[in-house]
Order: structure tokens, then C-alpha cells, then sequence
């Protein structure tokens, strides 16, 4: 299939830990983003998804005041750029997510998302 460098999304929508999950959430809508990577500098620590804004807004918690470490995946499974994007469906599917950073390094090269790899399979069968 195709690389992940070739499909991914190299213009990530990043946070912070201490993010609100009001405020994080509001730039996802505003992005159409289904994902911010959590980062501390340049490392990777964590991923918040749509998934986990439900979750949190199903808890009760006060959105504004609660922040986006309590609910985000820690440590999150990568991929790296030249991985295979049939690999990366695979890792996903079996883990249960529908987002995937790409890093490079200790740093990240892009995100990758289900939709990305089921758009590179139907370009390449037409």
C-alpha cells in the first residue's frame, strides 16, 4: 500500500496537558480536528479525541476547569513515516482508535487516521 508519509497529515493540532477540555475541545470544532496531540516541549506524552471529550462530558466534571491530562490516552501507540498504512490500519483496528501520530524521532512528523488510510485504498483501486 502506501507509505504513511504519504497519506498523513503533517499539520497537527497540539495541546498542552494543563488544557481546559472546554477549550481544547472548542478548537477541535473550530479545526474540524478528531484529535489534538498532547505534547510537553517537543515530546509526545498523550492523545485526546472526540471520544474522550464525550467521556469527559458524560463524568459531570466542569469542562472549563477539568483538564485534558485526566482524560487522554497517555503515551499513546505511534507509527513511524515509512510504516505501511495496511500496518497502520491493522494497529488501530486491533487497538479500538481511529488516530494514529506518526512520529519521527523524538519529535512528531503527523497524524494518520482511518479515514486517511480507507482514502488512499479507494484512490488506488479507481
Amino acid at each position: 500500500m502506501a507509505p504513511l508519509r504519504e497519506i498523513m497529515t503533517n499539520d497537527v493540532f497540539t495541546t498542552s496537558r494543563e488544557a481546559s477540555v472546554a477549550e481544547t475541545a472548542k478548537a477541535m470544532v473550530k479545526g474540524r480536528f478528531g484529535s489534538a496531540l498532547v505534547t510537553q516541549g517537543d515530546v509526545l506524552v498523550g492523545i485526546f479525541t472526540e471520544r474522550d471529550v464525550l467521556r469527559a462530558a458524560a463524568s459531570g466534571d466542569d469542562l472549563t476547569a477539568s483538564a485534558v491530562s485526566k482524560w487522554m490516552t497517555k503515551d499513546p501507540t505511534t507509527a513511524a513515516p515509512d510504516d505501511d498504512s495496511e500496518d497502520a490500519a491493522q494497529v488501530m483496528l486491533s487497538g479500538g482508535f481511529r488516530h494514529l501520530p506518526v512520529a519521527e524521532g523524538a519529535g512528531v512528523a503527523g497524524i494518520v487516521s482511518l479515514r486517511d488510510v480507507l482514502s488512499a485504498r479507494i484512490r488506488r483501486q479507481t
